[in-house]
């Protein structure tokens, strides 16, 4: 399994988390969650996968499972700055492909992976994903976030809103809590999964600040405001889900121990 183009993933992992402490370090069926996702990803044909890490207790981990790891600075903002320091000690080319996989993503897909990073051109230098939404409740949750193309396959928009609006169908007295969606319209979800040319990775910690990104707290908005497209894989079918929430713990853990 190949993209059209070598690729290396680079996973940033914090160990500090909000809802579910030491979480990239969570067991899960003997090994460590951020080794689990380290070893997903592997599987999508990438020439090299890293791990990303503010904190020693995760490199040593990684260590201890043979997957490779770099520390960063504890201080950036955000993954997508973390993981740019690594591509940029690795001394990848300005056209080199990276990936930049969550890691809390322990059931992702392979192929997600390598489509997602096959997306990326010369002219495109940054590429996500996104999967056909099939109920209303999820389209009218502000916390599934939304994505519109436009012919070519590029993101017009990313939105927390219900977009594209659907004006006829959505209708009084239209209400997504008891009613499917109207026919032949196909919201698309975004999946967190992001790939970038190095170049314009490099670029990306320089960009200001968008008020859009601000407004709805989506940093690919940043990415449109200043006029790079992105391009969109659209997936047949919703990804497995990450590891947010304890309960999501569990789900990922009985997958494993089905296994």
């Amino acid at each position: 399994m190949s993209s059209s183009k070598p690729f290396t993933v680079i996973i940033p992992a914090r160990l500090a988390s909000t809802r579910l402490p030491n979480k990239p370090l969570a067991d899960i069926g003997g090994k460590p969650m951020i080794v689990r996702t380290a070893e997903r990803a592997a599987l999508s044909g990438a020439v090299q996968v890293i791990v990303a890490t503010d904190h020693a207790e995760i490199l040593a981990v990684c260590a201890q499972h043979g997957i490779a790891a770099r520390l960063t600075r504890a201080d950036h903002p955000s993954g997508t700055d973390r993981i740019a320091e690594v591509a940029a000690a690795l001394g990848l080319a300005a056209d080199a492909v990276v990936v930049n996989v969550q890691g809390d993503e322990p059931m992702i897909e392979p192929e997600l992976i390598a489509a997602t990073a096959a997306q990326i051109t010369g002219e495109v230098p940054m590429a996500t994903a996104a999967h056909a939404i099939d109920s209303a409740a999820d389209a009218f949750n502000p916390n599934v976030v939304k994505v519109v193309l436009n012919q070519a396959g590029r993101a017009l928009y990313f939105s927390r809103a219900t977009i594209p609006w659907h004006r006829d169908g959505f209708a009084p007295p239209f209400a997504p809590q008891r009613q499917d969606l109207p026919a032949a319209y196909v919201p698309l979800r975004h999946i967190g999964l992001y790939a970038y040319s190095n170049g314009f990775l490099q670029t990306y910690p320089t960009l200001a600040v968008s008020p859009l990104e601000q407004i709805e707290a989506l940093e690919q908005l940043r990415v449109l405001w200043h006029g790079y497209p992105i391009a969109v894989h659209v997936a047949p079918a919703a990804p497995a889900v990450g590891v947010d929430t304890p309960e999501d713990l569990e789900r990922v853990r009985r997958f494993f121990s089905a296994l």
